[in-house]
């Protein structure tokens, strides 16, 4: 990374590159010294920029008012000489903004070159501020306690055998262990369990499912770090065989499909006619899982199938069902949930590699299937658990209750879309204020975590998440507040 005096205006910044030392995704990153600031609300980030028509990739990394870190991907170099570049900036970031880099990306195994590009005048299209209203918190319904019979699903551990003893194989080791002891009947590997898709990579990653689940079903989904670095399935197809398939399961059609290119259609044809088949011919409700979903519901949208008619097509076919039928994905980095069409879309966040968002966790999901369709129970990872509670209250005081947990060096609230259940002595209620009796002494209701004095006593609170409790005892007094 040097200057160059022949800019677009004045001088401008040379990024030099070698891309032949890979056949994995190669970047190449300019950093400023410090991160440069953007006020207001802005629409698009642009910059002048001097190709070779190489074909390289663009991108913006941005952080926002929370500290995230976003992504934001520009076009591809094709052309030679100056041309200025544009990327949108997503509305539903939280703003003001800051710009830690831009770089450039190599993605395709079977490209090798060297390269330079200069960059000069970077700028951002800012409007007049405005006042937005704020965003309501949404809750999905297929978020819950897992009820009925259950299956378990994990995703994005991303280790590498060169390393078969790091943070995140123990991680990955660790989802195994807490699924096989859940109650699951199955677990579904949805993907990006390696990352560099070396067939040494796939045998360790047999190994570790061998040694964890012993005889327990195991099924694995290839995501897009299945053909990291080789750049096809192969690897994978030789070491687990088929790469879609479909099956029933007490009455349940499941359909397991290869998205490891980022499309249905990459993992070839076939399996979409598969999957049309097996939605046209199911007598019950359907599962379906592939790594990528049909939409990232972060703001960058960038963890989703990338050909978005194809996206809207498997979205048809799954909401023109008329029984239950549910997705279930990975990829993106985090737990998601949303409604499209009556179909109830989960995202399975990561069970090794960090969360891609601050706040975020690690972790897996319980899935309970019932005849009216299914309930996803968040498992995260638990290293410590505590309740914050007030340890007296008068009569009819109030006050918040709350957890945190904690994972590695990580101090997380105990929130949606966490799987949570609050609990306590016979005197305290957990619930709406329909279910108040003469003899209970505290209300808790766990949607708002206001605990609310009732008679004196003394009661036990305690919260468990994926199997871990705490408790705290509070104590109401006679005196009532005025």
């Amino acid at each position: 990374m040097t200057p160059d005096p022949n800019g677009h205006t004045g001088n401008a910044l040379k990024l030099s590159y070698d891309f032949t030392q890979s056949t994995g995704t190669r970047t190449a990153y300019a950093v400023p010294p410090k991160p440069l600031q953007v006020d207001g609300q802005p629409l698009s980030l642009g910059a002048w920029v001097n190709g070779s028509g190489k074909g390289e990739w663009t991108a913006f990394t941005v952080t926002d008012a929370t500290g995230q870190s976003r992504s934001l991907y520009g076009p591809y170099i094709t052309w030679n000489g100056w041309r200025q570049l544009e990327v949108p900036v997503p509305a539903e970031l939280k703003f003001p903004i800051q710009v830690t880099r831009f770089y450039t990306i190599e993605t395709k195994a079977d490209r090798s070159y060297q390269g330079e590009v200069l960059v000069d005048d970077i700028t951002a299209r800012v409007p007049p501020e405005v006042t937005l209203p704020p965003t309501p918190e949404l809750r999905e319904d297929v978020i819950g306690q897992a009820a009925g019979w259950k299956f378990a699903v994990m995703s994005d551990a991303q280790f590498v055998a060169r390393n078969p003893d790091s943070d995140l194989v123990r991680s990955a080791r660790r989802a195994l262990k807490e699924i096989k002891a859940s109650g699951a009947e199955f677990v579904v590997i949805n993907g990006d369990l390696v990352d560099e898709a070396s067939p040494e990579d796939l045998k360790l990653a047999r190994r570790i499912l061998t040694e964890e689940l012993g005889d327990f079903p195991w099924y694995y989904v290839p995501g897009n770090h299945e053909i990291m670095g080789p750049g096809t399935i192969d690897n994978f197809r030789r070491e687990f065989g088929a790469t879609h398939r479909t099956f029933d399961h007490k009455g349940t059609r499941f359909v397991l499909l290869d998205s490891s290119t980022g499309t249905i259609r990459g993992g070839g044809f076939d399996q979409m006619e598969m999957l049309r088949q097996a939605l046209h011919t199911a007598e019950g409700q359907a599962v379906v899982l592939m790594h990528h979903p049909p939409r990232d519901p972060t703001p960058a949208h960038t963890s989703q199938l990338s050909d978005r008619m194809e996206a809207a097509y498997f979205e048809r076919l799954l909401s023109e069902r008329d029984k239950p039928t549910a997705f279930i994905g990975g990829h993106v980095g985090g737990f998601f949930a949303s409604t499209v069409d009556a179909v109830p879309y989960v995202v399975n966040g990561n069970s090794g590699k960090a969360p891609a968002e601050a706040g975020g966790f690690t972790g897996w999901t319980l899935v309970g299937v019932t005849d009216r369709g299914v309930k996803a129970e968040i498992r995260p990872h638990v290293d410590a658990l505590q309740v914050q509670a007030p340890a007296h209250l008068r009569l009819g005081e109030r006050e918040t209750v709350a957890a945190t947990l904690k994972q590695g060096s990580r101090t997380l609230p105990v929130k949606y879309p966490m799987g949570v259940v609050w609990e306590g002595s016979p005197g305290l209620h957990v619930g709406d204020a329909s279910g108040l009796r003469p003899w209970h002494v505290a209300w808790l209701d766990p949607g708002t975590g206001l605990l609310t004095a009732i008679r004196p006593g003394q009661v036990k609170i305690s919260v468990t998440v994926n199997g871990a409790t705490s408790s705290e005892e509070v104590r109401v007094s006679l005196q009532e507040v005025a």
